[in-house]
């Protein structure tokens, strides 16, 4: 199942969380993005386990959130504060590379 929250951008790549019900860093790394007024797409695999099969294939990480933007693999929670930390998020929500 797909959820959708925050508010759209046209131009900004479609960002894909894969999370779960008990998982702290996909809770922080829901509010980071809806703090910034960012709109992505949720992916539960514990609801679906399906899903965490395409994460893993995807990902190539077990661990939730894994983080997209567009086909961009940023990471997990860590990662996703790390790039922005450095500078590198916003270019890659424009569509640059990172």
């Amino acid at each position: 199942m797909s959820e959708q929250s925050g508010a759209a951008s046209a131009n900004t790549p479609k960002i894909t969380l894969y999370t779960s019900a008990m998982c702290g860093y996909c809770v922080a790394a829901k509010n980071f993005l809806k703090s910034r007024g960012l709109a992505w797409d949720e992916i539960r695999v514990d609801l679906e386990p399906g899903e965490r099969d395409r994460m893993v294939a995807r990902a190539r990480r077990t661990s939730v959130p894994q983080i997209f933007v567009g086909e961009t693999h940023v990471g997990g929670y860590d990662d996703l504060m790390a790039l922005h930390r450095a500078g590198k998020l916003e270019p890659l929500l424009a569509g640059e590379a990172a």
